[in-house]
């Protein structure tokens, strides 16, 4: 046993390493794995649309209603999951998030009508919304200090894999229906949240925080995001999100179109979008390892300088299969990393109690980005915009999100500093 007065034994010490590191490796493979399933559903709904539209008689207006419903949903279910979460805990609030957007996407599949599609896909939504901003939590609260960003990149190359899994299916040609897509996405969350419930570590620093001041008292939701000197940091992130998430989701529901506009055959362009989201999720493993060993402020300027740089390249790109392999891979490996940086550097500027709720806050401003970004791009296809004028108006777009986050990243140095002084 080991002394009080003199700390654990070196057997004991070890053993808590041990322990530290399953724990660590558990809940990022874990979340990983929801986070896929997140980002198979997110592109479930452009896999369907082909057969679906004709199935169901859909004009464009009311497939656009249908595309725009989730992500409507995601934005309600990440403020209200990530509030929860900082009350009832992470674990507890993530798998009933998972639940419900399997059953919702069980539902979409068997929906009558726009009316009942529309209303499963919000709800589907607010499922997906949920869970986000709790893996994100659980990754950064059960990872070392050194290891925390890297944790959050592996999470973030979840969605990217679910995209290019959705992608596949969508080349291959694989579902004879438009349900099928939908049947995949709802069975999978609901076989994945009892391992979930068995399998998936809490939150261990929410657990400490709890037993050291008896109760979880999440503060009121504007000072959570506001008070004690982070309104600064808040509105900073909130702006570098909105602009970045703007960017991606564009280029994830226009990229194929883009391409074929300019003269690229359909099957080479779905090929190009597998390309982009593969790049993807190794970028965001790169990148959150990367974070932990330079500098913020570094390795936000190098990482959107690269993104806007494959974006202007892609604009100039020929339309060949090779040539446009390249630069949409270059494309998706930046711009993912942009999005694994946000992800990554968001839990930092809230303490335990609130991080739910700052990080929901963070990932519900993103999602109006996400819900701007193929409205913007409609529009300026529709007053003529070419597709490389489209990909080129994106670049000064990005340069202002990194502006953003710079400036975020001198401001957490500087509360760094202020608390260590």
């Amino acid at each position: 046993m080991s002394d009080p007065a003199r700390g654990p034994t070196i057997r004991e010490a070890s053993a808590q390493r041990t322990s530290a590191r399953r724990t660590t490796v558990l809940t990022a493979a874990l979340c990983y794995l929801v986070a896929a399933l997140e980002g198979l559903d997110l592109q479930a709904a452009g896999v369907a649309a082909p057969k679906l539209a004709p199935a169901m008689g859909l004009s464009s207006d009311q497939l656009g209603w249908f595309f725009s419903a989730s992500t409507f949903g995601l934005m309600l279910g990440a403020a209200i999951g990530g509030r929860l979460s900082d009350r009832f805990g992470r674990k507890a609030v993530l798998v009933a998030s998972v639940v419900v957007f399997g059953l919702l996407s069980l539902a979409t599949a068997f929906s009558p009508n726009l009316e009942i599609l529309v209303l499963t896909r919000f709800l589907t939504g607010v499922g997906l919304g949920g869970a986000l901003p709790n893996l994100v939590a659980l990754v950064v609260e059960n990872a070392p200090p050194e290891r925390k960003n890297a944790a959050v990149g592996l999470l973030y190359a979840g969605l990217p894999t679910g995209g290019a899994t959705a992608s596949l299916i969508s080349l291959l040609g694989r579902h004879d229906n438009w349900q099928e897509i939908f049947i995949v996405g709802g069975v999978a969350p609901l076989v994945a949240a009892p391992v979930l419930a068995l399998l998936l570590p809490d939150s261990r620093q929410q657990a400490d925080a709890k037993a050291a001041e008896g109760a979880l008292r999440p503060a009121g939701v504007a000072f959570t995001l506001l008070g004690e000197g982070r309104a600064a940091r808040t509105l900073l992130l909130w702006l570098g999100f909105f602009l970045a998430l703007l960017t991606f989701y564009l280029l994830l529901n226009w990229l194929p179109t883009l391409l074929i506009g300019r003269g690229l055959p359909r099957p080479d362009a779905a090929l190009v979008q597998v390309a982009f989201n593969v790049m993807g999720a190794l970028a965001s493993i790169v990148t959150g390892n990367l974070m932990d060993r330079t500098n913020l402020r570094t390795m936000t300027t190098a990482t959107f300088l690269l993104a806007i740089g494959g974006l202007v390249l892609l604009a100039v790109t020929p339309p060949h299969l090779v040539a446009c392999l390249i630069s949409g891979a270059i494309v998706g490996g930046t711009m993912s990393a942009t999005q694994a940086l946000l992800y990554a550097v968001t839990p930092a500027n809230y303490p335990t109690a609130i991080r739910g709720t700052g990080v929901g806050a963070a990932v519900a401003v993103g999602r109006l980005g996400s819900a701007a970004g193929p409205l913007l791009a409609g529009a300026l296809l529709g007053v003529g915009r070419t597709p490389s004028e489209v990909l080129t108006f994106m670049a000064p777009t990005m340069l202002l999100s990194a502006l953003a986050i710079v400036l975020l990243a001198a401001l957490m140095a500087r509360a760094q500093r202020a608390l260590h002084a």
